[in-house]
């Protein structure tokens, strides 16, 4: 009886989700990596099942590949959104922060061996002085990121009356200004290394490849006709004059038939 159970053929769904996450342990992975690899992997075969109308539009690639909240609170999310978008706006060449999807690669980072400084030699003493000794914080970067955004709802409150998603830009400027230039008082730590971590995790989420959650639609590269993640550059390695090459992802390699 027992052979018999063994040689029945496995659940459908159990192969297919066994096939896809095999197939995602492949790429690179951080936080949440494989769980949006999967869903978007078993969402898109469900789309390519689905019978197409005749002479119907084709679909728009679907790159919202891992947007899942995996760490901030709704709030700390609105927050890091609005404040992003401050940082990196939309503009006559392209979008910004909040159009990127910024605000979610931040979030995964923090939810990420990265965001706990799962590497980071986090013992005392401490010599904040020190850059050269690398981090040199109490807090890991989660905590000082979760303490930073919850300052700045405070500070909008304190002197705006209005939470920091409330404000007009200008009103939102001069909030970051102010951590920018530690006008403000956190709790162990300088406000401007809270701005300075934002800024970075900003310019990251709008430029790291769309794996991680941010770059959507890799339009962070595409304003800078930056080729991405190309398996070779055998055919223009040669060539003089600049090639425009449509750019590509690590999600782009993976096989997913």
């Amino acid at each position: 009886m027992a052979n018999e159970q063994s040689q029945k053929p496995q659940d459908e769904s159990r192969r297919r989700f066994l096939k896809y996450s095999g197939t995602a342990i492949g790429g690179v992975v951080v936080g949440g990596v494989i769980g949006g690899i999967v869903g978007s992997s078993l969402k898109k075969s469900e789309k390519e099942e689905a019978p197409v109308e005749p002479g119907a539009p084709a679909a728009a690639p679907d790159r919202d590949y891992n947007q899942a909240l995996m760490f901030f609170t709704q709030d700390q999310f609105l927050i890091t959104e609005a404040a992003s978008e401050r940082l990196f706006p939309k503009d006559d060449l392209g979008p910004g922060a909040k159009e990127l999807g910024v605000a979610f690669f931040i979030d995964h980072q923090m939810n990420s061996a990265y965001g706990m400084n799962a590497r980071d030699y986090m013992m005392p003493p401490f010599y904040a002085s020190e850059a050269s000794q690398g981090y040199q914080l109490t807090f890991k970067r989660r905590e000082l990121l979760a303490l930073g955004l919850d300052a700045l709802n405070e500070y909008s409150n304190n002197t705006y009356k209005k939470p920091f998603t409330k404000l007009t830009g200008e009103e939102q400027d001069a909030v970051l200004t102010a951590f920018e230039n530690n006008d403000v008082k956190l709790k162990g730590v300088p406000a401007a290394t809270f701005f300075n971590l934002l800024l970075s995790l900003t310019l990251e989420g709008a430029y790291a490849d769309p794996l991680y959650g941010g770059n959507k639609n890799m339009a962070g590269w595409k304003m800078r006709n930056y080729p991405g993640n190309q398996m070779s550059y055998y055919d223009v390695i040669d060539k003089e004059e600049f090639v425009k090459m449509e750019p590509l992802s690590l999600h782009d390699h993976l096989e997913l038939g």
